[in-house]
């Protein structure tokens, strides 16, 4: 006799055109693309303030060049093509900070926690049928933002750690079969690698924590990893787009960083929200998968 998961797996694996179309309604249902447009719209205004909270906090115990570098590093990945430019204007803020008032602090506070509070409302709307509704206390819904920007923080520190060995690593030489091999492309390949574990780490991490009822730790890591994967082809055609094809910078014009980046945001989001859809409408299958396998047992 299968266990529930078996027959789950078995039903998706014998019919996932129909658990696609049935997933892709249930995201249009739950208003999906306009759920993903918000928490892009508040990751714009979030992003920011918190890329600037996060270097001043880091550059009290680490050299902010290196900091900077390590951002435009990796944040290539979210906004691609416009990390630069994201960079210049925290390196110009920085340059500034010892004029900056508590005011100006808690604003920043508060910017960067909007996505979070936007990820959690979407995520109560799109496993809203997993059971009757849960609502957390608001003071843990108000605490969980700046937990994720203490753990970002901490996250972008021992990524700049890691990232400045192996930049350093790049540099050396071994001497095999009588010849000196670079390892440059072997410290490429590792900063690649950190920088997916990263992000697939972090994407779990939304899956587990922010529905109010978690989902299965399996499920999540399965989906973040599928969602980072995507991700990677979705950037890559977006970069390739806007180098070759696209006329964007003549329509938008001073606009045009602000446009990509939102832009990219959406895509993000999109993704995002709907492996949360897929999640949710897998493991809604297990309520019809229990009571078949009760009656049948």
């Amino acid at each position: 006799m299968r266990t529930v998961g078996q027959q789950r797996a078995a039903h998706v694996l014998k019919h996932p055109g129909a658990f696609a179309i049935q997933t892709l309604k249930s995201f249009r249902a739950n208003q999906g693309l306009l759920l993903a447009g918000a928490l892009a719209y508040y990751a714009l205004l979030s992003i920011v303030p918190l890329l600037i909270l996060t270097v001043i906090a880091l550059s009290y115990v680490i050299d902010q060049a290196e900091l900077l570098q390590t951002l435009g590093r990796y944040s290539e990945w979210l906004v691609p093509g416009q990390s630069g430019a994201i960079v210049e204007e925290l390196g110009v803020f920085l340059d500034h900070r010892d004029v900056m008032s508590w005011v100006l602090l808690v604003t920043m506070l508060f910017f960067s926690s909007l996505a979070f509070a936007v990820i959690e409302n979407a995520m109560s709307v799109i496993f809203h049928r997993r059971g009757a509704i849960r609502r957390r206390h608001f003071l843990v819904s108000a605490v969980i933002p700046y937990c994720y920007i203490l753990s970002l923080g901490l996250g972008l520190l021992l990524m700049t750690l890691v990232a400045g060995s192996l930049r350093a690593m790049g540099q050396e030489e071994v001497e095999f079969l009588g010849r000196n091999w670079s390892l440059g492309g072997v410290s490429g390949v590792l900063l690649y690698l950190l920088g997916v574990s990263g992000e697939i780490f972090v994407l779990t991490s939304i899956y587990m924590v922010m529905p109010v009822r978690r989902p299965s730790l399996s499920h999540a890591l399965i989906v973040a990893i599928t969602a980072i994967a995507l991700w990677e082809l979705t950037r890559h055609v977006l970069v390739w787009y806007l180098a070759t094809l696209s006329q964007i910078s003549m329509v938008y014009g001073s606009l045009t960083t602000a446009i990509v980046v939102l832009l990219s945001l959406e895509l993000a989001s999109t993704l995002l929200l709907l492996g949360a859809e897929v999640i949710a409408q897998y493991e809604r299958m297990g309520t019809y998968a229990q009571s078949n396998f009760k009656a049948g047992r």
